[in-house]
């Protein structure tokens, strides 16, 4: 099937849960999970629900596994903790659940994201694929990032 076959089959709008990864954010200062909803929302889609958790490992798997299982969600997009420092662990807890990777998705990322940082661009770990039959995005937590 050509990509604008594809294109032409698939849904024009998706159920997508935001997850926000921080130790730090409420939900007064959640500029990333913000981001993420207004976005998805102005592009006709519509969001399942969205929550913030703290930047451990159990934590984000919980609630991943949680959405994963629930029909309602068909896209998880999360934002924060991915990047290098020991706190960041959002990009171990998602990859240990992914099916397929995407890794395209995180090349190109960075290659964006160079244009506007530079070199810095190639400390995120953004990265994306799938899990039971359902795609996971995984975000820097910068409202610059997630646009």
């Amino acid at each position: 099937m050509s990509h604008l076959a594809h294109k032409a089959q698939a849904p024009t709008s998706v159920a997508c849960y935001v997850l926000t990864v921080s130790d730090s954010r409420t939900p007064e200062t959640d500029t990333g999970g913000q981001a993420i909803r207004k976005l998805l929302e102005d592009a006709g889609h519509q969001v399942s629900g969205h929550a913030i958790v703290k930047d451990e490992p159990a934590h984000v798997t919980a609630q991943v596994r949680e959405q994963l299982a629930d029909p309602r969600t068909q896209i998880i997009i999360t934002t924060g903790g991915t990047g290098i420092t020991s706190r960041d662990g959002t990009f171990e807890a998602i990859d240990a659940l992914l099916d397929k990777r995407l890794n395209g998705f995180g090349e190109l990322f960075r290659m964006l994201s160079f244009q506007d940082v530079g070199p810095a661009a190639m400390m995120s770990r953004a990265t994306a694929g799938t899990a039971s039959g359902k795609a996971i995005f995984v975000l820097p937590g910068s409202p610059n990032a997630v646009q």
